[in-house]
């Protein structure tokens, strides 16, 4: 008996959802209980979703947890926690193929616009660079390593490689700060500096460093205190 209550509420929650869709007056624990029918088979994921909206405070909380904390909530698994992990990244692939049309810088926020799309949903630090021709196409951006760049490290040399692989004549350097500010460090400012002094040797302009943080950016060519690090 409770097997077919529990059918009962999916068909009706599926039919719902197809009928109506989700936006933002859905309710989180709703979003979750329906994402979790298609990896909880013969359980009512109503109380695991209130768990997990309880553990993490939001869905974006959920969303942006560490998958083995996510498995540890009463309900879920690994095979669970995997399912929620992947929604960030699909939006976020999703988001960056909107277009085949590989896009002309004109200003900056078309630069900034376009870092934050690649950072969407990223919970760690991780350095990237945006590839461009003389005329501010854009030819590719790979991401480079992940972990705070300043104790990480960039590899000047695999920078190097990286651009004129992909024939480049300039390049904005990216990375994220995703639990602070968008503000630069002094780490940020010396690596900076011998970056650009590395690709001028070879004839590759660095035009930018792009910081993305929580909803914002910040470009170190329009502050004055950076400002001539980018000068030919």
């Amino acid at each position: 008996m409770s097997d077919l209550i529990h059918d009962g509420h999916r068909e009706r929650m599926r039919r719902e959802i197809m009928n109506h869709g989700i936006d933002e007056s859905t309710p989180p624990h709703k979003i979750l209980e329906f994402l979790l029918f298609y990896c909880i088979s013969r359980k009512d994921t109503n109380p695991i979703a209130h768990a997990l909206i309880n553990r993490f405070g939001s869905l974006s909380g959920v969303f942006e947890a560490p998958i083995e904390q996510i498995a540890e909530v009463p309900g879920m698994s690994e095979r669970s926690a995997l399912l929620i992990k992947s929604i960030l990244p699909i939006a976020r692939v999703c988001k960056a193929s909107k277009t085949n049309e590989k896009p002309t810088f004109t200003s900056l926020d078309d630069i900034g616009k376009f870092a934050e799309e690649r950072y969407f949903g990223i919970q760690t630090e991780r350095a990237g660079v945006i590839s461009l021709d003389g005329k501010g196409k854009l030819l590719g951006f790979d991401f480079l390593s992940d972990g705070d760049i300043s104790s990480v490290g960039l590899s000047v040399r695999d920078v190097i490689a990286l651009l004129i692989k992909r024939n480049a004549v300039a390049a904005i350097l990216v990375h994220n700060h995703p639990s602070g500010f968008a503000l630069p460090s002094q780490n940020d400012r010396e690596i900076t500096e011998n970056l650009a002094g590395a690709l001028n040797t070879v004839g590759i302009y660095l035009v930018d460093h792009i910081i993305v943080g929580a909803g914002d950016f910040v470009s170190m060519a329009q502050s004055k205190e950076y400002a001539h690090i980018f000068t030919k």
